[in-house]
């Protein structure tokens, strides 16, 4: 199995438990990775037999904006399901779903979370 990785996907939305990150929104960083047979493609040097990462950068937008979440957990959870079920070739996705914005009163890099989702 080899991995297709997106890293540092920046998405403006909704998220949070506060009424003013669902009022006023915030940056958030995704990082991917997809995990796929892409032997095929280091064959056939054919955009088809791999998985499209423009094609899942769109999927991944479209699914983390849809709704406004009070958790990023539930927000990672919903990008994966849509990776899962719009790429039937990615047998596994790792999201770390980064908030970089968090109102917490610190100095700090980001909060995450990190999920790992799976066809088996």
């Amino acid at each position: 199995m080899e991995t297709i990785r997106i890293k540092g996907l920046k998405i403006f939305a909704y998220h949070g438990v506060n009424p003013e990150e669902k009022e006023n929104g915030q940056n958030f960083v995704l990082d991917l990775t997809l995990c796929a047979d892409l032997s095929r493609a280091a064959q056939t040097d054919d955009l088809a037999d791999t998985v499209n990462y423009a094609a899942v950068r769109k999927t991944v937008n479209a699914a983390f904006t849809a709704q406004k979440y009070d958790l990023i957990e539930r927000a990672a959870q919903v990008v994966c399901d849509a990776v899962l079920a719009q790429y039937p070739q990615v047998q596994a996705v790792t999201l770390e779903l980064k908030k970089p914005e968090a109102p917490i009163n610190a100095v700090f890099d980001y909060v995450s979370v990190e999920l790992t989702r799976s066809r088996t």
